[in-house]
């Protein structure tokens, strides 16, 4: 079949986006490749109408604007997160057992952990080292290659395995990377691939953040490639979805691109949604382009709105009681308004309208998620971001399977879809 560009360029994006780390390097280049000015968080700005510009926060957070040739009067927000469930190191990871070097790991997010057994396995991350002149540095590494395993117990010896056996990520899931290797190996190991990759000699690393991921290599499926497989797909999906509908718009109106790290684990960060990174943002860009003070920033947040993109539940065949009868997202029917009564999601019935409004002129379907009312709901970035800044608010996303799996399923026309949408959104002149 033909080959889609947009959807090689997803592949190509996933497959070079491990961590957040990377996916926001790779997002930086994209967005400089287009025009996009970087701004340094710890210089003054001067910011002059019409251009683009982007900042970054714990290299694994973005925010790129788009600002408008005329006054700023309100933005066209698009927010997701950068960030997956799956395996991080320990910082003292090296674990000698049997005549084996294993990686002592933890659980970041609510990963689940049976599709991560037997799975070949690379690593990727960053790490900061001193150099021989003294200076720290921080680096991204990515060992694309099959470096570790985490190996299946055979049902021979565990006859109950097929029928709910709990996981012990403690005890049961150490990857296993070195026959007869110990501390010393590993850490040789990491200077070798800084060597290999940034071609640093005589550095001491101090502190790294490194993750463990499947290095079979996103890929569309189904006879007519109906889907798209691969790790990740929550939420760097909806990062490349913003990221496209932002470089495809026509660029006259004022527009933001937010993606935070550590939405997995509950936002409180720095960097992530319930931190300071996009009030801090607005407010110093208002000062300069909208009207100053703080009466000001409260009328541009209040004409602004923000679009929370994060996957949806996809009704699944083999498992169709899990959804409410009324509202099971199928694949490939467009992108899901996700309601809940509670506020884990933000979607409010005006800014549900707002959406179904423009995907009707974008002639893109469009579907509703509400969980079973006998089932606990999850959340994004949108309810969050609505507290902390005070913007109205709705949550969408694709539809999917498999959510928080090493490897994820969603249907590439909705992708599509989604990025026509997102693109009309920004392109929108009235957002009342």
């Amino acid at each position: 079949m033909p080959q889609d560009p947009t959807l090689e360029r997803l592949l190509t994006f996933l497959k070079r986006s491990p961590t957040p780390w990377h996916a926001t390097a790779n997002m930086v280049e994209r967005l400089e490749k287009a025009g996009f000015r970087r701004l340094d968080e710890t210089q003054a700005w001067t910011l002059t109408p019409g251009e683009r510009v982007y900042v970054t926060r714990n290299a694994s957070s973005l925010i790129a604007l788009q600002l408008p040739e005329g006054p700023l009067e309100s933005l066209r927000m698009i927010g997701a997160h950068t960030d997956s469930p799956g395996l991080r190191l320990k910082p003292n990871a090296a674990l000698r057992n049997h005549d084996w070097l294993q990686l002592g790991v933890e659980v970041y997010g609510g990963a689940l952990l049976a599709p991560w057994f037997d799975r070949d396995l690379g690593l990727a991350g960053r790490v900061h080292v001193r150099r021989d002149d003294g200076r720290t540095q921080g680096v991204l590494i990515n060992i694309d290659r099959p470096i570790a395993t985490i190996p299946s117990l055979a049902i021979h010896l565990d006859r109950e395995a097929n029928n709910g056996r709990a996981l012990n990520a403690q005890t049961q899931m150490a990857p296993v990377l070195l026959q007869g290797g110990g501390q010393q190996d590993l850490e040789a190991l990491i200077k070798r691939w800084l060597y290999e990759q940034h071609n640093l000699e005589n550095v001491e690393p101090l502190a790294f953040e490194l993750c463990l991921y499947d290095v079979q290599p996103p890929s569309r499926v189904g006879i007519e490639e109906e889907l798209v497989a691969g790790a990740r797909l929550d939420n760097l999906l909806s990062c490349f979805c913003g990221l496209e509908a932002l470089l495809d718009s026509r660029g006259r109106q004022g527009a933001l691109l937010v993606a935070n790290d550590h939405e997995e684990v509950g936002s409180a960060s720095a960097c992530g949604a319930q931190g300071p990174f996009l009030g801090d943002v607005v407010r110093r860009v208002n000062a300069q382009c909208g009207v100053a003070g703080e009466e000001g920033l409260v009328r541009l947040i209040q004409a602004s709105r923000l679009i929370s993109c994060d996957n949806a539940h996809a009704l699944h065949p083999n498992f169709p009681d899990k959804h409410d009868a009324a509202h099971g997202p199928a694949i490939n029917g467009g992108p899901v308004i996700k309601v809940n009564a509670s506020q884990r999601y933000a979607t409010t019935s005006e800014t549900a309208a707002l959406f179904r409004d423009i995907c009707r002129e974008a002639g893109v379907p469009v579907q509703s998620f509400v969980t079973r009312a006998d089932m606990a709901c999850g959340s994004t970035i949108g309810p969050i971001t609505a507290t902390e800044l005070g913007v109205p608010t709705l949550d969408v996303g694709v539809p999917q399977w498999a959510m928080h799996s090493i490897r994820e399923t969603a249907g590439s026309h909705d992708i599509r879809y989604l990025i026509r949408a997102l693109t009309a959104f920004v392109d929108r002149p009235q957002l009342a």
